[in-house]
């Protein structure tokens, strides 16, 4: 028979396998080769954390106590798990962002950098702790007494093994929990470590469920048939219980510190969590695959009165089979010893950033600047508080006397912890969440479940005294902890579940409504619902007059030389200054704090920054805003002012866009009543003449001559309308083929000024040109140019109001392009028509309509399709348009 001599040295020898492997991590990871311990699988395999002893033992006990009730227990993680897309990407991303280091640092973080709510989530995570590391204690001291009778020389340990075990687990903790300071950089070892006790007790719970299946039971189908045949075999399901454990699990499972350490801090990479949606809920439908099949064996097999909760163990010893029950000794030993180290990393990170390290700097006087080795007294904190965690389960487990099933203790922790996930979700959901609010929520749900659930938690009389549970408090009956206003026979859990979520939610929406948010609260909030949008953290500094070296100072201290210098040069560069110190530019700021925010909580690394950049110490006011509001209202008045002059020039361009609409529909009919006076014009005109031909005999040949050419002259003019519509079309489809040639720029503008002034009335426009500068070769559709260039010398002709007209042709050729100016002598375009003249419709001119306002149209869409552009000069004395040929087009003459 297995002695306690033997369970002491298998365990030793285990815990020294783990350190080996925690070890070799570690080598692996500084080395560079740990590629693999960033694998999907091992992030996937360190989330089993969530099975611990309640799940290896008291699974099989609450399957025999309540039948299927147990599987609620995987329900909430799996549900969760295969949502990940909606909350747990968003906590992961929000995580690397902003460098959290824990939940507390999550809420502290998101509502303010507030130290004070740290605090309350803080004592809130050990206290609700408490109660399951107690139950892992108690889970390893029960299997240690199942093995047969100790050894005589080991009966004193035999009465300590909870003490033996709880120290054991700390300095395993203090040794391979605390070897960086930054707690936000990966702990390879300890979950790698994590990983392997992973793989051992889902193989310890298969291999007891494969030997009372088929070594026992005799098949599959018979085990079925016991099942059917026991208790467990009538399904019943009350509806109420197991959608509140399921909703419990799921929030335990996010508030959870160990859950949210290897959910959260410890990952590397969000898209491991594609991997682990399925992949964990398929490990949880694994450790729960023979619970049901143990149960139901163990009450046939074990006496009346045996404890359920050691099925896992008591079956295959008493069939004589020590080697499986030791297996499934260390099983139940891995899931113990996982939760409690990995719970007192994260619960020793939030103690030491939010607790002892505020404390430490108030107390100190000098505040960030102080000598000394800041980075020796977090990690010391770091370590006391482990012990202490631990101690504080023991001293639970003590007091308590342990006797309570594990499942109702695990019930316990996780009510407790739900209380933060009002502020968690409405913290990365909703914008308009407040501290205030999630203080208020915190507070009131905390109170409720330590007053209905935790406290009688310790057993009838030990903290709570009897006539206090039975007549209320104040001897008021509805204030009874479990019939709280008056709400008899619910179960405990869910009645302490129901009351304080229903405080803890409405405390946080009212408070949030009625109260106003910080300037930093509403930076940060936006930050974290927006977070996709925006990944950089919300700016809370403008700079200074502060040294680099002070920072430099500070940061060696806490960070260490080697990465605080690294950083220092890291940002010098980006700053385009190499081989000196940065400039304390708030992006730097910025940056420094976030590193600092790995090591001792974003709330605190807040008010150190704040202390040397401020020019103030640290004192309790400024731990609890740990923010210079002043300088954090004009930031945010800056950046409302920017948005303010952003909706006020949107506003203009919208009403400028208006009024040109205005005008352009206002052209466009003046455009349908002219062009059919243009087009009934001609044709009356044609149709009179024509008649008067075709009717007058008497006419002379002389009157025939006349007529006809009247006849010729409207039908040509109501052609050239036509053909001007017909341009316009084709060149806004695109359907335009261009006739690409070779020519001169003078001979261009040559035929241009020829066919726009053969038919002048009037004083004879002066054209002025350098022919010397328009001796380039062109490479373009010469004759839709030279349209170009005729609508702008025609317009020049017919528009310009000078006494003596005149036009100046310049040519200016540039590097990337060619440039033609036309500018006139006369009183230009009206101010109001200038945006509108390129456009369908519009005249240069009303006073002389001279046309149907498609010329300068039909010159945009030539150019476009030229690659070129045609734009409107200001600033000249009368019209000036410029037309943009690309320098490919254009070539020097030979």
């Amino acid at each position: 028979m297995t002695t306690l001599n033997t369970l002491v040295a298998v365990c030793l020898g285990y815990v020294l396998f783990l350190f080996v492997v925690a070890f070799m991590a570690e080598r692996s990871a500084l080395r560079g080769n740990g590629r693999w311990l960033r694998s999907p699988l091992v992030y996937t395999l360190s989330l089993s954390i969530y099975c611990t002893a309640w799940t290896f033992y008291g699974a099989v006990g609450s399957a025999a106590r309540t039948g299927f009730e147990y599987l609620t227990i995987y329900l909430g993680p799996s549900l969760v798990m295969i949502g990940w897309w909606w909350v747990l990407r968003k906590l992961v991303r929000i995580g690397r962002t902003q460098r959290i280091t824990s939940v507390a640092d999550l809420i502290s973080s998101r509502y303010g950098k507030s130290n004070l709510l740290a605090i309350g989530v803080t004592i809130l995570a050990v206290v609700g702790t408490t109660p399951y590391i107690a139950l892992q204690l108690q889970s390893v001291t029960l299997s240690f007494q199942v093995f047969g009778t100790p050894a005589p020389a080991a009966d004193a340990l035999h009465d300590y093994t909870a003490l033996w075990v709880a120290v054991g687990l700390a300095v395993f903790t203090v040794i391979f929990g605390t070897r960086n300071l930054d707690a936000n950089e990966r702990h390879h070892g300890v979950v790698m470590a994590i990983a392997v006790e992973a793989v051992v007790k889902l193989t310890a719970l298969l291999a007891v469920g494969v030997f009372v299946v088929w070594g026992l039971s005799g098949g599959l189908s018979e085990t079925l048939a016991r099942i059917d045949a026991s208790p467990l075999g009538h399904w019943q399901m009350e509806g109420g219980r197991w959608a509140g454990i399921t909703l419990l699990s799921a929030a335990a499972f996010l508030c959870l510190p160990r859950m949210f350490q290897v959910l959260v801090v410890e990952s590397d990479d969000e898209t491991h969590l594609r991997t682990a949606s399925w992949a964990f809920p398929l490990y949880l439908m694994l450790m729960s695959l023979f619970v049901v099949p143990i149960a139901v064996v163990g009450l046939d097999l074990m006496p009346a009165g045996s404890n359920p909760d050691l099925f896992v163990l008591t079956v295959p010893l008493s069939q004589g089979q020590e080697g499986l029950a030791l297996l499934s000794f260390l099983g139940g030993f891995s899931s113990a010893t996982s939760m409690v180290i990995v719970a007192a990393i994260a619960l020793s990170t939030m103690v030491s950033n939010h607790i002892i390290m505020p404390i430490w700097l108030r107390f100190t006087g000098g505040g960030a600047s102080v000598s000394g080795d800041v980075r020796h007294v977090v990690l010391v904190s770091r370590r006391l508080s482990i012990a202490g965690v631990v101690g504080l389960g023991y001293v639970y487990y003590a007091v308590s006397g342990g006797g309570t099933a594990l499942a109702t203790i695990g019930l316990v922790s996780f009510a407790g912890l739900a209380q933060v996930l009002p502020a968690m979700l409405g913290g990365i959901f909703w914008r308009g969440a407040t501290r205030v609010g999630a203080f208020a929520g915190l507070t009131a749900g905390f109170g409720i479940w330590l007053y209905t659930l935790f406290l009688p938690s310790f057993g009838s009389g030990m903290i709570l005294p009897d006539a206090l549970m039975q007549n209320g408090l104040f001897g008021l009956g509805w204030l009874r902890p479990y019939a709280l206003f008056g709400i008899e026979g619910m179960d405990p859990v869910l009645h302490t579940l129901f009351w304080s979520m229903a405080f803890n939610l409405g405390a946080f929406f009212l408070a949030s409504l009625v109260s106003f948010p910080s300037p930093l609260e509403r930076l940060q909030g936006a930050q974290f619902v927006n977070i996709f949008q925006h990944s950089g953290a919300a700016s809370s500094w403008s700079g200074g007059v502060v040294q680099s070296e002070d920072l430099m100072i500070m940061a060696q201290r806490i960070l260490g030389a080697r990465e605080a210098q690294a950083l220092f040069a890291r940002e010098a560069e980006r700053q385009g200054h190499p081989g000196a110190l940065p400039e304390t530019s708030p992006d730097f700021l910025e940056a420094l704090e976030r590193e600092l925010a790995g090591s001792v909580g974003a709330a605190t690394a807040h008010a150190m920054v704040g202390q040397i950049v401020g020019g103030m110490s640290v004192s309790v006011e400024d731990l609890m805003a740990v923010a210079d509001e002043t300088a954090q209202m004009m930031e945010y008045s800056s950046r409302l002012e920017a948005q303010s002059a952003e909706l006020s020039r949107t506003a203009r361009q919208l009403r400028e866009a208006n009024a040109k609409l205005t005008r352009l529909s206002v052209q466009k009919d003046a455009f349908l009543s002219q062009i059919s006076h243009e087009l009934r014009t001609p044709m009356t005109s044609i149709r009179a003449f024509s008649e008067i031909l075709r009717d007058g005999s008497a006419l002379g040949p002389e009157d025939q001559a006349k007529y006809a050419t009247i006849i010729q002259d409207e039908a040509i003019r109501l052609t050239r309308l036509l053909d001007d519509l017909l341009d316009l079309s084709v060149l806004e489809n695109g359907q335009v083929s261009l006739n690409l040639r070779q020519g001169l720029l003078c001979d261009v503008l040559d035929r241009a000024e020829a066919a726009a002034l053969a038919y002048t009335d009037g004083p004879r426009l002066q054209i002025n040109r350098d022919r010397k500068a328009e001796t380039l070769v062109l490479n373009t559709d010469l004759d839709r140019l030279s349209q170009v260039f005729i609508n702008l010398i025609s317009n020049a002709d017919k528009y310009c109001d000078a006494a003596q007209p005149e036009l100046d042709i310049r040519v200016v050729q540039t590097a990337e392009s060619l440039v033609i100016d036309f500018i006139d002598n006369g009183s230009g375009v009206s101010v109001e028509a200038r945006d509108v003249i390129f456009e369908k419709f519009a005249r240069v001119s009303d006073g002389q309509a001279g046309g149907a306002g498609l010329g300068l149209a039909i010159s945009r869409q030539i150019v476009t399709r030229l690659g070129g552009a045609i734009t409107y000069l200001t600033g000249q004395k009368g019209a000036a348009f410029r037309v943009i040929v690309p320098q490919g087009m254009a070539l020097a003459a030979q």
